[in-house]
């Protein structure tokens, strides 16, 4: 059907574009560590503006902006508030107990969003001992293994007095932040305000190479500096990735809708596959999950099925199947992958 792979396997895939390499060649750079690299101090303001925090930081991933952000709020022997589907819970190899030395108590949720009630019902009562001491909520915008559900104002409303009435930190996973942003209409800025800290990636939507950007107080970032000295995140002359961040944020942040149309186009389209349905029936962002279980074949086989047609999604389960859209995918890519998709199930 096509020569070119079309990697419908996660936002991650995206290559820089010919503008961000430019601006990637041109960037001007100097010593990070001293704070001698002016490119890359220009995106960490840009975000913590972005934001609305006092500071950021640059970092190599989310999942370091998780864990350093969780290696600041919490002791050994805290504890971490947060649904059994989120990032920090299912994919960072247990990176809050090897690091922050804290686990993580599941909370009750629906597609990963949960409510007030059900912090206060997780919150350890701090007066018994036996228990470990709830410290931190994590929030995870967009909900990836909620099919991409974008939390509400309303919700985190709800959660962040839920933590302040308890004393404890409230953390955005930031992962797909742009998306709820573009999706919602709400600023990020206000989106953001009631946590303390929160990241920024951008290397899903924004198509940039490598890197997250981590935000809150200038206390908290100045903590977070140490944590990435500790685990090897110093990147030098790092303005080089610097520059592919800016440029992603005034360029690719507003085709992020593109990317929501397409992930629509294409669920509309898969439904309609025999033996194929929606596991979220609500398509929000730039996530579908397909069930496959009536097509008699499993996840895998399918996926490895559809490489033969140059395309690309992963099994996320047996019999569960997720498609990403990003800014490499067009149109004509979704209809092609469609295609692909059920010639590799009638196979």
């Amino acid at each position: 059907m096509t020569n070119r792979l079309i990697d419908l396997f996660s936002d991650t895939m995206t290559k820089p574009t010919a503008g961000m390499r430019k601006a990637m060649a041109e960037a001007e750079v100097g010593d990070e560590q001293k704070g001698e690299d002016p490119t890359t101090r220009a995106l960490e303001e840009r975000v913590a503006a972005l934001l609305g925090k006092e500071a950021a930081v640059f970092l190599p991933s989310g999942t370091m902006c998780n864990q350093i952000a969780l290696a600041v709020h919490c002791r050994s022997g805290d504890e971490i508030i947060a649904p059994d589907i989120s990032h920090i819970f299912t994919f960072e190899g247990a990176g809050g107990a090897a690091i922050a030395g804290a686990q993580v108590r599941p909370i009750e949720h629906t597609r990963g969003i949960f409510t007030g009630i059900a912090v206060n019902t997780a919150f350890r009562d701090p007066a018994l001992r036996h228990h470990p001491r709830s410290r931190v909520v994590a929030i995870e915008q967009t909900m990836n293994l909620g099919g991409g559900a974008i939390w509400s104002m309303a919700e985190i409303t709800d959660v962040a007095k839920a933590a302040k009435a308890n004393g404890l930190i409230l953390h955005m996973d930031g992962a797909r932040l742009p998306n709820a942003v573009v999706a919602s209409g709400v600023i990020a800025e206000t989106m953001c305000a009631s946590c303390d800290s929160v990241w920024l990636d951008l290397s899903k939507g924004l198509g940039c190479p490598v890197g997250g950007v981590l935000a809150g107080s200038k206390d908290f970032i100045s903590e977070a500096w140490r944590w990435k000295h500790r685990l090897g995140g110093a990147l030098r002359q790092s303005g080089i990735l610097a520059a592919a961040g800016i440029y992603g944020i005034d360029h690719h942040w507003e085709s992020l809708a593109n990317d929501h149309a397409h992930a629509k186009r294409f669920a509309e389209l898969a439904a309609n596959i025999k033996g194929v349905s929606l596991t979220f029936s609500q398509v929000e962002t730039n996530l579908v999950f397909l069930d496959v279980t009536k097509t008699g074949k499993s996840a895998k086989t399918i996926s490895d099925a559809l490489l033969g047609y140059s395309v690309r999604i992963g099994a996320m389960g047996p019999t569960r199947m997720r498609a990403v859209t990003h800014l490499d995918i067009s149109r004509q890519d979704i209809d092609l992958a469609v295609q692909a998709l059920e010639k590799a199930i009638l196979a």
